[in-house]
C-alpha cells in the first residue's frame, strides 16, 4: 500500500436520491483507507461530507473481489460514514455506475458490479447526468421469526428483510413517530440482527405506493437508502397479498423519500429491480496535509 499522506487522494462527490457519497477512484487499491480518514472524509463539517464513501477499485486488485473479476470489473468497496465496513448499498451502486461512466470506463447499457452482497447487474439508460440507473438488487430473503422495532415509549411489529444487508420495516401511521433517526432506534431480540440494522418507518400514500424514513446502521438517518426501498417495497407486496412468487405477476412500488423517488419491482422469480437517479456533482484533490496534519 502506498502511504495516503504522501500524494493527495481525488475525489468525486455524488448522491442518488440525495443519499450523497465521496468517491475515491483507486483502480489498483494503492490507496489506505482506514475507518478514520473514512469518517474524516464524511464528516460533514470538517471534511467532504457523505452519508458514505465508495472505494472504486477493479475487481481483481481487491482480495474481497477477485474471484468476481471475469463476470465484473469493478468493485464497489463500500464503507459507512463512520468509516464501518458495509455489504451493500443501493444508491450507492447507482452512484458508483454513474461515475464510471462519468470516467469513461463504461458506456451506456448493462454492466455488472461486484459487492460484498454479490455481483449486481446495472443498466444505465443514457449517456448524460440525468438519466435513470436500474440496479438488479438480486433477491430478498425473509428471515423468520418475530421482530419488534421501538423509539421511546412506540413499538411496532417489523419485518426482517435482508438485501445482503439487513433491515426491520415497520408499518407506522406517522412517520413523525419515528422521532429522531440520528439516535438508531432500539429492536427485539437482539439476536435478530447481531451487526445492527438498518430501521425503515413507512406510511401509505395510495396504491402500491409508499413513503418513508430510515436509519442507516454506521450513517444515522439518511435522505434515501435504496436497498432499504427495496426493502419496504418487498415487505410492503406480502402484507398487500401482491408476493409475486404467489400471484405470478411482477409487482411495482413507488417509494417516496425525503430525498427523492425510486421506484421498485419484484418479479415472480424473486428478482428485485431498483431505478433511479445518480448525479455527480464535484470533483477535486484531497490535501495531503489535511489527511496527515504534521506533528
Amino acid at each position: 500500500m502506498v502511504a495516503v499522506s504522501n500524494p493527495p487522494i481525488a475525489f468525486l462527490k455524488g448522491h442518488g436520491t440525495e443519499n450523497d457519497f465521496v468517491i475515491v477512484p483507486d483502480p489498483d487499491n494503492r490507496i489506505d483507507l482506514p475507518p478514520s480518514l473514512v469518517a474524516k472524509l464524511c464528516d460533514r463539517r470538517a471534511g467532504i461530507g457523505g452519508d458514505g464513501l465508495l472505494h472504486v477499485v477493479r475487481s481483481a486488485a481487491h482480495p474481497e473481489a477477485r474471484a468476481a473479476a471475469e463476470t465484473a470489473e469493478w468493485f464497489m468497496d463500500y464503507r459507512n460514514a463512520d468509516g464501518s465496513i458495509a455489504e451493500m448499498c443501493g444508491n450507492g451502486v447507482r452512484v458508483f455506475a454513474r461515475y464510471l461512466r462519468h470516467a469513461g470506463l463504461v458506456g451506456e447499457g448493462d454492466l455488472a458490479v461486484a459487492t460484498r452482497g454479490g455481483v449486481k447487474r446495472v443498466h444505465v439508460a443514457k449517456a448524460d447526468a440525468g438519466g435513470d440507473i436500474t440496479v438488479s438488487m438480486g433477491r430478498a430473503l425473509l428471515p423468520e421469526g418475530d421482530v419488534a422495532v421501538s423509539v421511546g415509549a412506540r413499538e411496532w411489529p417489523a419485518r426482517n428483510v435482508n438485501m445482503g444487508n439487513p433491515h426491520a420495516v415497520a408499518f407506522v401511521d406517522d412517520l413523525d413517530h419515528a422521532g429522531d433517526l440520528f439516535t438508531a432506534p432500539s429492536f427485539s431480540p437482539a439476536s435478530a440482527y447481531p451487526e445492527g440494522v438498518n430501521v425503515e418507518f413507512v406510511v401509505d400514500r395510495g396504491p402500491r405506493h409508499v413513503a418513508m424514513r430510515v436509519h442507516e446502521r454506521g450513517s444515522g438517518e439518511t435522505r434515501s437508502c435504496g436497498t432499504g426501498a427495496c426493502a419496504v417495497a418487498v415487505a410492503a407486496a406480502r402484507r398487500d397479498g401482491a408476493d409475486p412468487a404467489v400471484t405470478g405477476e411482477p409487482v411495482t412500488y413507488i417509494v417516496d423519500l425525503p430525498g427523492g423517488r425510486l421506484t421498485i419491482t419484484e418479479r415472480p422469480d424473486g428478482a428485485v429491480e431498483m431505478t433511479g437517479p445518480a448525479v455527480i456533482v464535484a470533483e477535486g484533490t484531497v490535501d495531503p496535509h489535511w489527511i496527515a496534519p504534521a506533528p
